[in-house]
């Protein structure tokens, strides 16, 4: 098993992953990623069989996949598949690691395919990053031919090539055969364009017949030589959704799941910000935020938001629900209070110790008395403890545990200093509970986070004891509140979905603008 180290502030990560072989060859990006990326459409978990013939459309619906070797985790895609004007748009994003004796490769797609009726391809969109190299490519189908616009390194590149017939891109190849004549021993030859090599390949899609899958679903099963030296097994289910997919008998293999199966697993590698998921759960935002340290106030609108998510108040932001998948968020100095309205209080369970938040260990509260000892009031208090928690763990982009196995080992991620913290403040008497949600990284986007927020006075103050900020600063967006895996399962609902648009910001004065009023 080997680990991958880089730094976690600044939004970088490690992620274990296991060698291995295929044929003495190095298993390509595309039998990674592309595995994912076959796995078009999607399905529901229900065993009951189904009529193995023609469907006349695609189904239409999101789903998500888990991606093994050796039955170890090693990725996840997401596919979804929507109406257009005048045919159907796939899309797709994932990510997943690798290493082959000496040669690691890291690699994350997002994919936005237009097809018409028939899934041959009108128009793509393709955002590729491998091994820390990005490259976008897009193009549209004219007449016979694919014209192209590549972009690598600054470096824009256009390409034209030309096709008899149609083609098709990878993410329709599963559901071609259903929408023909579905006969045991029926093989169908097609061209698929490769948006990694820049190609159009001819591939061989053949039905072997009615079979299981691994877990025993009744299932269709296909095969086709998208991979030289290796067969690419596929089985559906009788509405087309693709149920699992095998690359050397097992070997590689990628299986549907439901989104709570993967929801804590992704949410765990949003949080600690590791490299496996940075591209993809990171949220660009416009236009950019400009001295994002001089920020005092902050207002975006996001949108694509699931509605089923709460919309926290309190902790130094409001929330405002516009309809149509779309929230507002005010933090900081925007953030407009009546003099009438109060912070709801905290709970008794925001003082007591929890799972993997120790409050009563001896450790944690021996060490909360020596902080405390000569600080006369709470926010003073819970600046010392947050100024301490950052100053005692060594920041890591693996989660460090609890509060007590972290406060020994002295290292960890944000959710380790969130708990230490948490920890250290309910033994000292401050209500605190676990947040979760977004936070700027300069140059970049929003990544997803944790901190804490404290009861002190009589309003709750976000405090962020990874970056040591009481408060934090406004561009915390808080999503959910808790600290257990099922509390942040939820952001699988959002997480490589929304979008973010600043609407208004805040920033402090000069000592000259402060003298002239300005």
């Amino acid at each position: 098993m080997t680990t991958y180290l880089s730094k976690s502030k600044d939004g970088f990560c490690a992620f274990p992953s296991k060698n291995c072989f295929v044929n003495g060859r190095i298993l390509s990006f595309k039998v990674w990623l592309f595995t994912a990326a076959l796995l078009v459409l999607c399905s529901t978990l229900a065993a009951q069989a189904a009529p193995f013939g023609k469907i006349d459309a695609p189904p239409l619906s999101e789903r998500w996949f888990g991606i093994y070797v050796n039955s170890e985790r090693v990725g996840f895609y997401r596919q979804r598949i929507d109406k257009s004007e005048d045919g159907y748009r796939m899309e797709g994003d994932g990510s997943v690691r690798m290493k082959v004796m000496s040669f690691s490769k890291e690699a994350s797609m997002r994919e936005t395919y237009l097809v018409s009726k028939t899934l041959a391809l009108r128009s793509f969109d393709v955002d590729q990053t491998v091994n820390g190299s990005s490259s976008h490519v897009s193009g549209k189908v004219s007449g016979s031919a694919i014209h192209i616009k590549s972009e690598i390194k600054g470096k824009i590149i256009h390409k034209m090539l030309k096709f008899k017939g149609e083609v098709y891109p990878s993410p329709a190849l599963n559901l071609y055969p259903l929408l023909r004549t579905v006969v045991a021993g029926s093989s169908y030859k097609i061209q698929a364009f490769d948006p990694e090599e820049l190609k159009i390949k001819e591939i061989q899609i053949t039905v072997l017949g009615e079979d299981k899958t691994t877990d025993g679903l009744p299932a269709l099963k296909l095969r086709n030589n998208l991979y030289p030296f290796v067969n690419n097994d596929i089985w559906v289910d009788g509405q087309g959704n693709t149920l699992e997919e095998s690359v050397r008998e097992g070997l590689v293999t990628t299986k549907v799941e439901q989104p709570k199966a993967l929801g804590a697993y992704i949410s765990d590698w949003a949080l600690a910000k590791k490299d496996l998921i940075y591209d993809f759960s990171l949220v660009r935002v416009q236009p950019p935020i400009k001295d994002p340290k001089k920020l005092t106030g902050l207002a975006v609108e996001i949108s694509d938001w699931n509605d089923a998510l709460p919309m926290l108040q309190g902790g130094g932001q409001q929330v405002e629900k516009r309809g149509d998948g779309r929230i507002i968020f005010k933090t900081g100095s925007l953030v407009q209070i009546s003099p009438e309205s109060k912070s709801q209080g905290p709970t008794d369970a925001q003082l007591k110790p929890a799972d993997k938040i120790e409050s009563d260990a001896p450790v944690i509260m021996a060490q909360a008395k020596l902080l405390a000892a000569g600080v006369n009031s709470q926010d003073d208090l819970a600046k010392v403890l947050a100024s301490w928690t950052a100053d005692w763990l060594k920041d890591t982009i693996d989660d460090g545990g609890s509060a007590v196995a972290s406060f020994k080992s002295k290292s960890g991620n944000c959710q380790t200093h969130a708990r230490l913290y948490t920890a250290l403040a309910r033994a000292a008497g401050i209500p605190t509970r676990f947040v979760s949600g977004l936070v700027h990284l300069e140059g970049k986007g929003f990544l997803y986070h944790s901190w804490a927020e404290s009861f002190i006075g009589d309003r709750w103050v976000s405090v962020d004891p990874t970056y040591n900020q009481l408060p934090a600063d406004p561009t915390h967006l808080k999503f959910l509140e808790g600290h257990l895996p099922e509390d942040l399962a939820p952001i699988i609902a959002i997480i490589g979905r929304i979008k973010m648009t600043v609407l208004e910001t805040a920033y402090e004065m000069s000592s000259e603008q402060a003298v002239g009023g300005k």
